[in-house]
């Protein structure tokens, strides 16, 4: 497809099927994008998130894949790009959380979180360097976790202070590129990876710590994915932690 023909902004977002992904989704498609919707193994929640961007007026596929395995998601770019002519925003939401104490975690549940966490992100920032548009975004996600040193966080937390890194060096090495390149930190989020296993006691406490006293919802979020993957060129090489004033 010739992109002088589609003006249409195209963005790909990793995790799209659920949670923080999906208000992601239905954002940049409420502000005009074609999304591609990514999923590892939720096709029927892909496929509903798909539906929904599409009735609201947005050209919308779902894409399947690793973003730990190069070759697949190669080929989710390749899919994307035969779809809508290219791509101009990433945003990789995907990832796990596992947590546990430093001193007894098991090492097989850190092998996992790191090869998604900072593998996963590794994979889909190189491909992004190599395939975005000129004028395109790409936004990882972190933790506020990175400097919230809350017991009980530190391999979720070492797997995103990770991905940190390579993102502000990715900016920097994209120069002359025109394409930005940040994370996205967010503090205590109502998700269910944010949720689950947590008493009500222990949520009612998180979300009293903020100083807002509420848990922040995916839509918060999506607000400052949409700054950055539209009108905010002029903020790259940033950890922007969204938390509601959480220190």
């Amino acid at each position: 497809m010739n992109t002088t023909e589609n003006p249409t902004r195209v963005a790909l977002v990793t995790g799209g099927s659920g949670g923080i992904g999906t208000s992601i989704v239905e954002r940049l498609a409420a502000d005009g994008f074609a999304v591609a919707v990514h999923y590892a193994g939720r096709a029927a929640a892909a496929e509903a998130v798909v539906a929904s961007a599409v009735a609201q007026g947005a050209r919308a596929i779902a894409v399947q894949g690793d973003v730990a395995d190069e070759h697949q998601m190669a080929r989710v770019f390749d899919s994307v790009e035969a779809e809508f002519g290219g791509i101009d925003v990433v945003v990789n939401t995907a990832g796990i959380m596992i947590n546990g104490p430093i001193a007894t975690f098991d090492l097989a549940d850190l092998d996992r979180m790191h090869r998604t966490n900072i593998r996963g992100a590794f994979v889909v920032s190189q491909l992004s360097a190599n395939r975005l548009r000129s004028g395109g975004a790409l936004i990882n996600f972190s933790t506020s976790q990175t400097r919230g040193q809350l017991a009980g966080y530190g391999p979720y937390a070492a797997s995103k202070a990770a991905v940190e890194g390579m993102t502000l060096v990715l900016a920097r090495e994209l120069r002359g590129k025109d394409i930005t390149v940040n994370a996205v930190a967010p503090g205590p989020v109502a998700t269910p990876l944010f949720l689950e296993g947590k008493s009500d006691e222990l949520i009612e406490h998180f979300s009293k710590v903020v100083p807002l006293e509420r848990l922040g919802q995916p839509d918060d979020v999506a607000e400052v994915v949409a700054l950055l993957a539209g009108p905010g060129r002029w903020i790259n090489g940033q950890t922007l932690f969204v938390n509601g004033g959480l220190a």
